[in-house]
């Protein structure tokens, strides 16, 4: 053990830290998160963390600057205050989608923001569901990262869906979507798809048999909802009976609300690495999983110097 647990929260999903500390049986740290009157983020830590194992749950979620620079400060703030050791827990990773040069001139944001939080005095990081796996090299201390895996099956098993088969929207989300279909005894699919341009994506066939089946849409994140849409329809095309998907991050920005609405789906489910706001929060469409008994666990795991991995095993 490192000393004390202390759990501290930022303002991007305050009602997420406060299910993780229920699971733990501790109280949410006290700490004043704000903003003074020109927009500077302005934390004060409202206790003594000297000597303590402290751990800041944070999504880079919207605003994600925001988001992202009260992390940094809070885990500044700790760090002077002489916290034994930081765990920034980001259950959303946001800027992963630039995480390589795919083309001139453009920089490799997820490395940027994975040195930023290195440098502010994170001593190790625990996320969940990474955009790309790979991002876990970009950190110069050690990574603990999840999958909600667990909490999808969990919700998938119970709903004892009749001949479903596992799609994976593109070539990328293969591994994830193998994983899945294997744990559920299910058959898989995947869709071959061609973009003709900026956010438009063109459905171009379907490598798998979904037709009479009900076919589970399986991706890291649904942002714009246009690929989990277009996939929908054709699979519904394709003679399936119906259509359900099922991410970990319901960025769910611009027209994906509407998208969602007016689809073939018949459910989205999401899980609370992101919060619900607005609109989203009424779609009936719509359903959201807890990941606070998960990411709970592994907080204890890692205060405790247990195994992570074995969560999963």
């Amino acid at each position: 053990m490192s000393g004390e647990l202390k759990i501290f929260s930022g303002n991007a999903n305050p009602a997420l830290a406060h299910e993780i500390c229920a699971y733990l049986g501790t109280k949410l740290g006290e700490a004043t998160v704000g903003s003074f009157s020109d927009g500077e983020i302005r934390v004060k830590i409202e206790e003594n963390v000297r000597g303590g194992d402290v751990f800041v749950v944070q999504s880079s979620c919207q605003p994600v600057n925001d988001s992202l620079m009260e992390l940094l400060i809070i885990i500044d703030a700790l760090k002077r205050s002489s916290a034994n050791r930081i765990t920034a827990v980001i259950p959303y990773f946001g800027y992963a989608r630039q995480d390589r040069k795919d083309q001139p001139r453009v920089p490799i944001s997820a490395k940027l923001v994975a040195d930023l939080i290195s440098t502010a005095g994170t001593d190790r990081v625990l996320t969940m569901d990474l955009h790309a796996g790979k991002i876990q090299g970009f950190f110069n201390v050690p990574v603990d990262h999840l999958y909600a895996l667990p909490v999808l099956l969990d919700y998938i098993t119970k709903r004892k869906v009749i001949d479903l088969v596992v799609v994976s929207p593109d070539a990328g989300g293969v591994e994830r979507a193998r994983a899945f279909a294997k744990r559920l005894e299910a058959n898989l699919a995947i869709i071959d798809k061609r973009r003709e341009g900026p956010n438009q994506t063109a459905i171009m066939n379907i490598i798998g048999d979904v037709a009479g089946k009900s076919a589970l849409l399986l991706d890291d994140m649904i942002d714009t909802a246009g690929t989990i849409v277009k996939g929908a329809q054709a699979c519904m095309d394709r003679g399936a009976r119906e259509v359900w998907t099922a991410c970990t991050h319901a960025v769910l920005t611009g027209p994906a609300l509407e998208r969602i609405q007016q689809s073939c789906l018949k459910q989205v489910i999401v899980t609370n690495s992101i919060p619900l706001r607005g609109k989203e929060l009424i779609c009936p469409k719509l359903h959201q999983l807890s990941i606070a008994p998960l990411l709970g666990e592994a907080i204890r795991r890692i205060h405790e110097d247990e195994s992570v991995s074995s969560l999963f095993l």
